[in-house]
């Protein structure tokens, strides 16, 4: 049974989210102690993680930063804060997907499912791209001795840049294959997961690998 974390300082609502995913077949915990919550994060080692931005004593943002130091299971921010710049500023430091309250519970279930499915391992889990070797199930870029994680998004990004090599990859495809339906595309959300994938390639000397077509796309490099 796949293990779901609930940081989240209302308790009603947290109840409320545990009850939810319970009810869909998920292992719910819910985060007791706002103090220290990367302790239970070790302990629980959880398959996917559910985050508010607001909690008493600590910031949502520098939590998720100091997660995904250590964790690459898919985080969910799961916020009252509709601004743009929050959404953008989690995308960035490494959520997979961002969802604002009051929430739809069957659409945040479908989140949740879509996650999951799109971390089953692939057939073909090995690349070698230009003196890099990519491991789609572990989600990482290797050269020599440096080892780069990707989060869930970058890895299906690259995944679709990979099997259309040499094409350009339209917007409107990458956004599909990420949320599944339309409904749930974010255009920001998007662009900084391609900007932190192509960091992590110019962080192991593979600069421009990924190139823009303007009003088009996305190339990857042959």
């Amino acid at each position: 049974m796949q293990k779901i974390m609930i940081i989240e300082d209302e308790a009603a609502l947290a109840q409320e989210l545990a009850l939810l995913l319970t009810q869909a077949g998920y292992q719910a915990y819910v985060v007791q102690d706002f103090a220290h919550p990367l302790l239970e994060i070790e302990s629980q080692l959880p398959d996917l993680l559910l985050l508010d931005i607001q909690l008493p004593g600590v910031n949502g943002h520098q939590l998720l930063q100091k997660i995904r130091k250590k964790y690459q299971f898919p985080i969910i921010m799961v916020t009252s804060r509709a601004n743009e710049m929050d959404e953008v500023l989690a995308m960035s430091y490494g959520a997979d997907n961002y969802i604002t309250k009051p929430y739809n519970p069957t659409a945040l279930l479908l989140h949740i499912a879509a996650m999951f499915k799109r971390m089953q391992p692939q057939s073909t889990s090995l690349i070698q791209y230009h003196g890099l070797q990519i491991d789609l199930n572990k989600w990482t870029i290797a050269k020599e001795d440096q080892i780069t994680h990707l989060t869930k998004n970058e890895q299906l990004i690259f995944q679709m840049l990979w099997q259309h090599r040499g094409k350009i990859v339209t917007r409107e495809m990458l956004m599909t294959e990420l949320w599944n339906n339309d409904e749930f595309i974010n255009d920001n959300a998007l662009s900084v997961n391609i900007s932190r994938l192509r960091q992590k390639f110019a962080d192991l000397d593979l600069a421009d690998v990924i190139e823009t077509k303007k009003k088009q796309g996305y190339l990857l490099m042959e």
